[in-house]
């Protein structure tokens, strides 16, 4: 296969960044996205020029580190993470813009590199739960209803890509906050500090600048592990229920 691509290239963040086209070939359609961008690496380093910044670890669809914007789309046309998209579902010959995450929370670091530490915060605020120190409890020592076990499992998938905040329109992580808190409310565990938890991470949000969401449902479609949209309904319930209570983030 024969490609352009048109890459933002941004050398720090205080420094302007712009799109570069490079022109590849020899690209196999069983190569992963991020195979294709080793490739295109390769070939810059040998030239003596600086090789594309880009995230990654796994490579197997866990980490979500990969997240980059593919023609416009969060992670590109398939419903995965970069790293498990291959070539083959683009044609030879296509022009292909990489860009990293658009978003304001998210400031680019370098190339396709964004800060996503704004997620780890929101986490922070309030993703535990209150266990006793010492031994492991009993695996069974506190039964969990089937139906709260589900909806915990669905909801624990998320793996704080932050496609979700790339593809809204608004910048909005409320989809990501759903996620951690539907997923630790609807445990038994996570009762102690359910009131809590949903006020100090929605507060977190809204002090990282996310946007506001108004339900477009890009966040939804575009999140590679299938989040429910309907969690953002289920988030707003819980801060309802917290609010009407008394209860304080802190």
């Amino acid at each position: 296969m024969r490609l352009t691509l048109n890459i933002w290239r941004q050398p720090a963040p205080d420094r302007p960044g712009a799109m570069a086209t490079y022109h590849i070939e020899d690209i196999s359609p069983d190569m992963s996205f991020l195979e294709m961008l080793d490739t295109l690496n390769e070939r810059l380093i040998a030239e003596g020029e600086e090789p594309v910044a880009f995230d990654h670890d796994c490579r197997e669809g866990i980490c979500g580190a990969c997240g980059l914007v593919i023609n416009g789309r969060a992670h590109g046309p398939e419903r995965t993470t970069t790293c498990q998209l291959h070539m083959r579902h683009f044609r030879d010959g296509d022009t292909i813009d990489i860009e990293p995450w658009r978003a304001g929370p998210f400031p680019v670091l370098r190339d396709l590199v964004v800060d996503r530490s704004a997620l780890d915060r929101i986490i922070g605020a309030g993703g535990y739960i209150t266990a006793p120190t010492g031994a492991a409890p009993e695996a069974h020592a506190q039964p969990v209803p089937k139906a709260a076990a589900d909806t915990a499992f669905e909801y624990a998938a998320c793996i704080g890509c932050g496609a979700c905040v790339a593809a809204c329109p608004n910048g909005s992580a409320m989809l990501f906050t759903a996620a951690k808190v539907v997923h630790l409310n609807s445990l038994p565990q996570g009762e102690p500090e359910r009131e809590h938890r949903v006020l100090a991470m929605v507060e977190v949000m809204d002090e990282e600048a996310f946007g506001g969401c108004t339900h477009v449902g890009a966040c939804a479609d575009a999140c590679p592990k299938g989040i429910p949209l309907a969690g953002i309904a289920t988030l707003n319930r819980e801060y309802l229920r917290a609010t009407a209570s008394g209860a304080r983030p802190a």
